[in-house]
């Protein structure tokens, strides 16, 4: 009997990248490939890449440096493989000339010609079933739905453009399709993902397109409208401060999708936000902060600052300090500023030295945490629907996550439970104490 090939998988950076990668797999066992968890079951190994940061390019390079040395035939796709020098070679093929072959993010086909080019598919694609849903790495009760690659902006300090392209918005038809699988296949939560969620169809002009047999829009409030008739979480991630965005925050209150925004505020200051090319000003925001809560009282507002961005002054750290203060939102995570290279931010003068970046960083996090602890303590006694990640450990005690709470990167809730509770298992849990970040209740019987 002929040996079913057997490819290996490394999948690094951010939930976009594993998206990409899940659409590989999907397409590998469509082909009748088999995924390998060991280097040394794997007949050739795919590293998707991350060239986001340098600590992540650093990550990537050593993963390929791994994989070439534990099995020693690699392809390479991903942010960090899209990357080119400026005499127009690639970073990677340069850097690492032993690979079977590199490419970009959002790429299966060249990926896939690849693999088949080194190691043939065993049969015709159509022999075999693979779910309709694909094949994911996520639990099974939560998947990431990608809606657009690329983006259009030009932040300082971002070179997604450079590597992933500008907005490519999926059509809304294929999309809801995805949606619909996913919920077969028992998915109970949906996190929306993209660069840049709120512009979602602006590359296709809004234009019509069908769902269901139905004339549809592409387009950010039409997609969520539609998500929402399936009785799912969705929960909106990278969504930027947009006046678009005002019409979706009413269907949040109305249950249909989660009372969750991830907005990538960045900075609060107006010649920081200015020096990073970012839309929208810190009083156009608080203003946006206010009108969101009036309409939908429940939202949670997540986002992510960068500390120490070149040139920033002690006062403009403090104005965003006091911006803090002031939004009060209710999950934030803060980075030190980290060059980039092939970011513009490269070329701003006075880049701070690491510790002072670093020291900024705390002290952000230190104001955030204490609002964090304030207002998740402001949700004690009150009864909350928990989907469940981690089933009771011996002392009853499972580990779930509120509305307010994507998986990962925001907190967890600790649940006591009389009964046995299965991952994305949704149940009523009274809230009785906090912590910094997470929350401690029992369930409701």
């Amino acid at each position: 009997m002929k040996k079913i090939p057997v490819v290996g998988f490394v999948s690094l950076g951010c939930p976009k990248a594993l998206v990409d990668t899940e659409r590989i797999v999907t397409e590998l066992r469509a082909r009748g490939y088999r995924i390998g968890q060991t280097y040394k079951d794997a007949d050739l190994v795919i590293v998707n890449t991350c060239g986001f940061v340098n600590e992540a390019i650093e990550e990537s390079i050593e993963a390929i440096t791994e994989a070439l040395k534990e099995n020693g035939r690699v392809i390479v796709c991903g942010c960090l493989g899209g990357r080119v020098e400026a005499d127009g070679s690639n970073y990677i093929a340069k850097r690492l000339p032993k690979v079977l072959g590199v490419t970009g993010p959002d790429s299966v086909d060249q990926v896939m010609a690849m693999v088949e080019a080194h190691l043939p598919r065993p049969h015709d694609p159509w022999d075999d079933l693979v779910p309709a849903a694909g094949c994911r790495l996520t639990p099974k009760h939560y998947a990431y739905l990608k809606i657009s690659e690329g983006c259009n902006h030009h932040c300082t300090f971002c070179i997604i453009p450079k590597l992933r392209g500008t907005l490519s918005s999926r059509p809304i038809g294929d999309i809801l399709r995805e949606a619909e699988n996913l919920k077969k296949a028992g998915v109970k939560e949906l996190l929306v993902i993209s660069q840049d969620t709120a512009a979602y169809g602006l590359d296709r002009n809004y234009r019509l397109d069908f769902a269901g047999g139905r004339p549809v829009k592409t387009r950010l409030l039409e997609l969520c409208s539609e998500l929402g008739q399936l009785g799912l979480w969705t929960r909106l991630h990278y969504v930027y401060p947009y006046p678009s965005v005002d019409a979706v925050v009413p269907l949040m209150a109305e249950g249909l999708i989660l009372p969750y925004l991830d907005v990538p505020f960045q900075h609060a200051h107006p010649r920081v936000l200015k020096a990073m090319k970012r839309p929208a000003s810190a009083e156009k925001n608080l203003e946006r902060i206010a009108a969101w809560r009036a309409a939908c009282p429940d939202i949670t507002i997540r986002s992510t600052f960068i500390a120490g961005f070149p040139g920033e002054t002690e006062e403009e750290f403090e104005y965003l300090l006091d911006f803090l203060r002031e939004a009060r939102l209710d999950r934030v995570g803060c980075f030190a500023y980290s060059p980039v290279e092939g970011a513009a931010a490269n070329e701003i003068p006075g880049l701070l030295p690491d510790e002072e970046r670093e020291e900024r960083r705390r002290r952000f996090m230190e104001v955030q945490a204490e609002i964090s602890r304030e207002k998740l303590a402001e949700k004690i006694g009150r009864v909350e629907e928990v989907i469940i990640d981690e089933p009771e450990d011996e002392d009853g005690v499972a580990i779930g996550r509120t509305k307010a709470d994507a998986p990962e990167i925001d907190g967890v809730c600790y649940v006591t439970t009389p009964r046995h509770l299965e991952p994305g298992d949704i149940v009523k849990v009274r809230i009785t104490a906090n912590e910094e970040h997470d929350l401690i209740g029992k369930i409701e019987e």
